[in-house]
């Protein structure tokens, strides 16, 4: 069995490398950045509720299923610490910035 030869450097290469960039969306000045991050802390927000609400029926003895609380605690865990990074990684940035204009 022998290995048919490449023609060209572009035949090995996925379709995604080959094609052109696509052109990004002119932004409309960050509205909606600040209304994507208004509602990632809505979620937030939402999913701490929901963990609260299921610790009192958890221990009041309402819950039938431990586990649905055990995975809304996880999950407004885990959303919280991705909050924190990104409120971290943000407030870095800017510093960085305002370095660079010093």
């Amino acid at each position: 069995m022998s290995i048919p030869p490449i023609s060209g450097i572009s035949a090995a290469m996925p379709a995604a490398v080959t094609q052109p960039p696509q052109t990004m969306p002119v932004s409309d000045g960050g509205a909606g950045f600040g209304t994507s991050l208004a509602s990632a802390v809505d979620g937030l927000q939402a999913m701490q509720s929901t963990s609260s609400a299921l610790a009192i029926k958890a221990v009041t003895g309402d819950l039938s299923d431990v586990h649905d609380y055990t995975i809304a605690a996880t999950q407004a865990s885990v959303a919280m610490e991705l909050t924190a990074t990104i409120r971290n990684r943000a407030v870095d940035a800017f510093n960085e910035i305002m370095r660079m204009q010093a």
